[in-house]
């Protein structure tokens, strides 16, 4: 049965290659994760070619990992000219592979996944996430992105030697900020001094003086209220909405999670991480658990995404045992979607507009409904409330878009006198 859908010729590759002890197992793997036989089918054309690269190589099984791969992936197929090769998509093969690391760690048939950082650092990380997590209550995306960051200036500078801030001078973290910072949109390197910052404030905390080294970091120009957010019309809104097909179960799950970026402002984030139980549709509320930090709000739940929430949930959802609110309509089921899914429905939304693809995502959604609330009178606090904003400064950059009450004020030019 599975050569059918295979093919002999790649059956028999894996056959004579170092992965057939295991090729079954990895059947038996996609099989159990809901994979349909046709992309079991692709992904062991990827394995077959795989397979024939480690026999060229003399790699034995136990030598695979994440670098190799890599190789494979980066090195090897641009430049494949292996006779037969397969014609899989760089996205399938990284796909198949990353599976095949799965499957083979859970039989221990190769070494666990070894972490690149030394054990000094992971151990001053996981602490440094328990502050920001329990103190700090900051968002695992945002814990994520800071230990990312540190990480790197900790082993930048202590290497696998212990962690001591007192080996640390304010020259060692001007020059790190200042080189690191090459290449990068003055938003980033911002974002590198914030997490430096952070970090030090940490170390303040445990007993350390890093008074003169946070004096150091160097203050990255960013001016947040230099853009004027980019907006859809009320005309364009209802085209994107008319974007999803409703009729099928993937378009339903599209138009829902739409309804709630378009209706409250909802953060990508936030709409992935919404489970069942954050409806209350005796009362019309929605529980939200703030994408950036543990406080939770209930917003009124408008009419329309009440409907199309139902819609989902009764005709396109399907059974499945996972409480989250949206779930993947593709193997592996019975996960909830991530944020970039919603960036992915909404930005396929976007293309069969016909609009060009736009780095906002969508947060232009969130954008737009602060213009509309701005258009029909709404002062910057109750939009600041909408959105959930913690402080009124951020709402101010929406102050730019509201041009009819600009130009109300805007002073006459004084002429120039001969």
């Amino acid at each position: 049965m599975y050569a059918d859908h295979m093919g002999v010729r790649t059956w028999y590759q894996l056959e004579d290659s170092v992965l057939a002890p295991s090729r079954q197992a990895y059947i038996d793997y996609l099989l159990g994760h809901g994979y349909a036989l046709h992309t079991i089918g692709h992904y062991l054309a990827c394995l077959a070619h795989f397979s024939r690269w480690l026999t060229f190589r003399h790699v034995d099984l136990d030598q695979i990992n994440e670098e190799l791969i890599r190789q494979f992936i980066s090195v090897h197929l641009p430049d494949c000219d292996c006779p037969g090769r397969s014609a899989c998509a760089v996205n399938f093969t990284r796909a198949a592979l990353r599976h095949l690391l799965k499957m083979l760690r859970a039989q221990g048939l190769i070494r666990p996944r070894s972490s690149p950082l030394p054990s000094t650092v992971v151990d001053e990380l996981r602490l440094l996430d328990a502050y920001l997590a329990e103190t700090r209550g900051l968002a695992a995306s945002t814990r994520r992105n800071h230990r990312d960051r540190i990480g790197e200036f900790l082993v930048n500078h202590f290497g696998n030697r212990s962690i001591d801030m007192r080996r640390v001078k304010p020259r060692d973290v001007l020059n790190f900020v200042v080189e690191r910072s090459k290449g990068l949109s003055p938003r980033s390197a911002g974002a590198l001094a914030g997490s430096l910052r952070t970090y030090l404030r940490y170390r303040q905390s445990v007993g350390d003086h890093t008074e003169s080294l946070i004096a150091a970091i160097p203050k990255v120009a960013v001016w947040s209220m230099a853009r004027i957010p980019r907006l859809l019309t009320k005309e364009q809104i209802s085209q994107f909405l008319h974007a999803f097909d409703t009729r099928t179960p993937s378009g339903q799950r599209g138009y829902a999670m739409a309804r709630l970026l378009v209706d409250l402002g909802l953060r990508a984030g936030e709409v992935a991480a919404l489970q069942l139980s954050d409806i209350d549709w005796r009362e019309g509320t929605l529980r939200i658990q703030a994408a950036k930090c543990k406080r939770v709000d209930f917003l009124p739940l408008p009419v329309q995404t009440g409907r199309a929430l139902a819609n989902y949930v009764h005709d396109g959802r399907g059974r499945t045992p996972s409480r989250a609110l949206f779930v993947r309509h593709r193997a592996p089921f019975d996960r909830p979607v991530t944020s970039a899914v919603v960036g992915c429905s909404v930005r396929q939304a976007y293309a069969r507009c016909g609009w060009p693809a736009t780095s906002m995502g969508p947060h232009l959604l969130r954008h737009s409904l602060a213009s509309r609330m701005l258009s029909n009178g709404a002062s910057l606090k109750d939009i600041a409330d909408v959105l959930r904003h913690r402080s009124l400064n951020t709402t101010m950059i929406y102050s730019k878009i509201d041009f009819n009450r600009l130009i109300a004020i805007a002073a006459v030019w004084p002429e120039g006198r001969s």
